[in-house]
């Protein structure tokens, strides 16, 4: 088969922590060598932030199955129906859907990258067979089912208006059997007409955790240095993706650069 099994679904399904690492940069050597560590369960693509087209996709998924590495693409809204069948045809194992604001837009969501049959989980599903990666050698229409029920699905919990429906959005989330939310402070803080203070963004992320674990919908966080994931752990968070390609390479030339200027200049 063309397309590698999904270990990020098997980890998931077995109930263990999960930890990701995201990269921006659309050089596939990127994702081989993330791959290549053995540390991560799946690599973040995120493509909202990125420049892509299908074939890039195509050759991230390929580099990153010689790493024996899941993918996952975060998108932008505006088009994710589209980039979210391109991104499973091409290979990848995860879709992270962004600026979810009502219960409406989880069914959207979903819509994209569930099969269109008979029996799919709440109904929705609009993803045919298409002869990308997972069915280069014709139609298998069972296993590129299966491989299409296995995708693991995340929602993006940071908008204002998604927190004052946030039991209603989460409610959808677990009968549609979405596996994890993601919080957002950073649009959740830009969706205010005055930015609110750290210590109301930090209640509103333990209200995103607190109400995902309620609803049987794990929360995922994201953090830049391991130290930061203790408070999450305390808080009942399990699932993590922690650093990104563009920081830590700003980051590591930073302090190369720094520390043999000032060397040379003492």
């Amino acid at each position: 088969m063309a397309v590698m099994h999904n270990s990020f679904r098997d980890a998931l399904d077995a109930g263990k922590p999960t930890i990701g690492t995201h990269f921006l940069f659309n050089d596939p050597d990127i994702a081989e060598l993330i791959g290549d560590t053995g540390q991560f369960d799946y690599g973040e693509y995120v493509a909202e932030y990125s420049t892509f087209d299908m074939k890039t996709l195509y050759h991230l998924a390929r580099a990153a199955q010689c790493g024996n590495l899941p993918l996952m693409i975060k998108l932008d809204q505006a088009n994710q129906t589209f980039w979210a069948q391109a991104a499973l045809g091409a290979g990848f194992k995860s879709v992270l859907y962004t600026d979810i604001r009502t219960p409406g837009d989880v069914d959207r969501a979903l819509e994209a990258i569930r099969p269109d049959k008979p029996g799919v989980i709440g109904g929705v599903g609009q993803m045919g067979v298409k002869t990308r990666r997972p069915a280069l050698a014709g139609y298998a229409a069972g296993d590129y089912g299966a491989d299409l029920e296995g995708i693991v699905t995340v929602i993006m919990i940071e908008k204002r208006v998604a927190l004052e429906d946030i039991d209603a959005i989460l409610e959808r989330a677990a009968e549609l059997k979405v596996d994890m939310t993601q919080w957002g402070p950073s649009d959740y803080g830009f969706s205010f007409d005055e930015r609110p203070s750290a210590d109301e963004i930090r209640e509103a992320e333990e209200t995103v955790i607190a109400k995902s674990l309620e609803y049987g919908v794990a929360p995922r966080i994201e953090i830049g240095a391991v130290a930061q994931a203790q408070r999450y752990l305390d808080l009942g968070v399990k699932h993590f993706c922690i650093g990104w390609d563009r920081f830590l390479l700003n980051q590591g030339y930073t302090e190369l650069g720094r520390g043999l200027r000032e060397l040379m200049d003492d």
